[in-house]
This record gives C-alpha cells, sequence and structure tokens, in this order.
C-alpha cells in the first residue's frame, strides 16, 4: 500500500486501537491475540491500529515489537488493513517503523517520544528522521509533548511525501482549526481524543469526521452504531448513547490516571474476550468498578 492509498482509508470510516493481549505473567499471548483480531475484523472498522496506545505501545518491548506487528498482518491480511504505532526516541521509532514495514503493516501512527521537552525544530527532525527511514505512509499524533504547529507541519510536508495523515490527541480547537485550514486536504485528519465519540460531533463539524475508537474492543457494534450516527448527522442516537452510556463509562475512566486504556481491557474481559492484565505502571480496575462497567455494558444488549 502506498502512502496516498493509506491516507484513502484514513478517511474512509473508523478506526480502532486492539488491546495487546498478555498472559497471567504480562508476558505477550499471541494465541490470544490472534483470538482477538479475528473476533473484530469482520465488524466493520476500515483499519486496525496495532500496538498503539490502547495497545499499550508504551509498555512494549524491542523484542515484543516485531511479533506482535507481524501476528496483527498475518492475521488480518485480506480483511482489514493493519496500521502499526511506533514512537519513543527517534532511534527506537525509527527502529519500529522499519520493523512494521518488514512484516507487511500499511503505514505507521507515529506516537509521541517520551520524557523531554522539545522545540519545533527538534520535533520536526525527530518526525523527518522517521518518515525518510521508510517509504510507506506515516501518521504523526499530536499529543502530550510532541504537539506540532501548522508552519512546522507545513515545512515537514513539503520534505516528506508520506506524511500524509494528522491525528489530534490535544483537542485544542484553535489549533485544530488553523492546522486544517492552512494544510486542506494535504493530510488526512483523525480525531484521536480518549474517548473520541464524546467529541466527534464538534470535529466532524471542524473537517475532521474520521476518528478512532477505543470502545470497538468490547462494543464493536454500538462503537459502529455510533459512527454511524455521528456520519449521518443522527444526533438523536448521538445523545441517548452520550446520555445512557458513554457518560458514565467516563465517570468511571475519569477516577485512575491511565484508566484509558485499563477500563478498556476491563470490557474486554466483561464480554469474554479478556487480554490479560494491564502491564505496570497502569493499574486494573477495582472489583467495584468492574461490577458498575459490567452493568453498563449489560445495559447495551448483544454486541
Amino acid at each position: 500500500m502506498n502512502p496516498q492509498e493509506l491516507k484513502s482509508i484514513m478517511g474512509s470510516g473508523l478506526l480502532s486501537f486492539p488491546l495487546t493481549d498478555f498472559d497471567a505473567n504480562g508476558d505477550f499471548d499471541k494465541a490470544g491475540y490472534i483470538k482477538r483480531l479475528e473476533w473484530l475484523a469482520p465488524y466493520g472498522a476500515t483499519a486496525l491500529f496495532a500496538a498503539g496506545g490502547t495497545g499499550e505501545f508504551f509498555s512494549l518491548t524491542g523484542e515484543e515489537y516485531p511479533e506482535i506487528i507481524q501476528t496483527a498482518v498475518d492475521t488480518c491480511r485480506g480483511k482489514v488493513p493493519i496500521i502499526a504505532g511506533a514512537g519513543g526516541p527517534t532511534r527506537f521509532a525509527i527502529q519500529c517503523a522499519q520493523a512494521a514495514e518488514k512484516a507487511g503493516a500499511h503505514g505507521i501512527l507515529l506516537l509521541p517520544h517520551y520524557l523531554t521537552e522539545a522545540g519545533q525544530e527538534g520535533l520536526a527532525a525527530h518526525v523527518e528522521a522517521v518518515c525518510k527511514s521508510v517509504k510507506f505512509g506515516v501518521i504523526v499524533y499530536n499529543r502530550a509533548n510532541s504537539r506540532l504547529k501548522p508552519e512546522t507541519l507545513a515545512r515537514l510536508a513539503e520534505r516528506n511525501p508520506n506524511l500524509v495523515g494528522f491525528k489530534d490527541g490535544v483537542g485544542d480547537i484553535e489549533l485544530m482549526n488553523s492546522i486544517f485550514l492552512k494544510m486542506g486536504d494535504r493530510f488526512a485528519y483523525l480525531g484521536g481524543l480518549p474517548t473520541a465519540e464524546v467529541y466527534a460531533a464538534a470535529y466532524k463539524a471542524m473537517g475532521t469526521p474520521v476518528y478512532s475508537s477505543a470502545v470497538f474492543n468490547f462494543i464493536p457494534k454500538t462503537a459502529m452504531q455510533f459512527y454511524e450516527a455521528v456520519r449521518d448527522d443522527d444526533m438523536a442516537t448521538q445523545h441517548r448513547l452520550l446520555k445512557d452510556f458513554f457518560m458514565p463509562y467516563l465517570d468511571l475512566r475519569n477516577r485512575m490516571a491511565g484508566y484509558a486504556v485499563s477500563i478498556v481491557k476491563a470490557g474486554a474481559k466483561i464480554v469474554g474476550h479478556d487480554a490479560g492484565p494491564v502491564r505496570a505502571p497502569l493499574t486494573d480496575l477495582k472489583p467495584d468498578e468492574m461490577d458498575k462497567l459490567k452493568t453498563l455494558i449489560d445495559s447495551l444488549g448483544p454486541q
């Protein structure tokens, strides 16, 4: 798949981040991961991000990463495209990007580097080094300490034809509008705030109608129903699901830092697709929180 084909896929429908399966010891569970991908693939996501944020990329080792991406590509070949997460220090991000390209992934989502702050010049050098290291498409994720300004993105786009996508995880409306108005259709745009459904209608109004869904991991039917409601401007369905499920869900998610991932693993366990525990420093939901989440999930009916 060339970069322009990746760009087209990004703009064509709902995307999601499969969980990464770990066993009771916290090691990668390949068999469980294959079953998860086989379960999710038919539900209608236009692409799946393997080893992304919800897939706990930040906790993976360099030895685990290639196997996870290769497993995703092999399992989903002919069913749904795989975009790999890549990030961390520049040289490690390059290693990930090249491993993903070798495995046959369709592109990468370039996650933020870690710990240190950096100016626009340094951030641009980081993104460009990764883009230059591969031939397939790159989507940059604006989040945390990796926030690119419109002028920086314009320069990067001019020098790197394979930089074709922009995912926003900041939620700065002024910045997002500035980027969209400056870059136009040079990029495909993706809403990427945690529990993106809550922001979906607002982002569509800004020219970003597509987003990535974490809850697709455990309520894929409802996730697709909500996406279709956003696509069709069905505000009645959006408001009903926001009121009955998403807002109470956010109350649980916001109880603890890091629960944006933990609650998704909890949901998968509740619906019979256990992905194992989260890795430290994340923590799993408490029993009473699991009970509250189960009640919310049950209220949605069969998935």
